[in-house]
């Protein structure tokens, strides 16, 4: 009974042996076809050579577009820079103008003030000089 059952796995094993291989070659007939009707063409360039001035230009094109990146942002800061610069004289020629205004208007105030100083001094001179009896009289004795 075991041998037969043995005998029996054996065949269906072999059955799908033989059916993956049926398989195997059926897939690999297709894909010859496959493979057999796409052409290539291949070029292979053996040259050693290496083409340094090419290299070299490439190099070159690459820093000189750093190059212009760099320049163009150095560009922009220092016009940044230069209107922020502009903006705070303005304010500063602002404030030194208020400044200047009020300077003369100060001055002004003082010559009235010194002329009115002088006003009132030559007025003291052109009264007469008190008296002895003056004197008195205004402290009340």
């Amino acid at each position: 009974m075991n041998k037969v059952e043995l005998q029996a796995k054996l065949d269906s094993l072999a059955d799908e042996l033989n059916f993956l291989r049926n398989l195997y070659e059926a897939e690999l007939a297709q894909m010859q076809k496959t493979v057999s009707d796409t052409s290539v063409v291949l070029s292979m360039d053996n040259n050693r050579c290496l083409d340094l001035d090419s290299i070299i230009a490439e190099v070159k094109a690459q820093y000189e577009e750093i190059a212009n990146r760099s320049r163009m942002e150095a560009e922009t800061w220092y016009q940044s820079k230069y209107e922020e610069l502009q903006a705070t004289a303005g304010k500063h020629g602002d404030s030194l103008r208020d400044t200047k205004i009020e300077i003369s208007e100060l001055n002004r105030v003082i010559q009235r003030l010194r002329a009115e100083i002088e006003n009132v001094k030559n007025h003291r001179a052109s009264l007469p000089a008190p008296t002895a009896g003056d004197i008195a009289t205004s402290k009340g004795v």
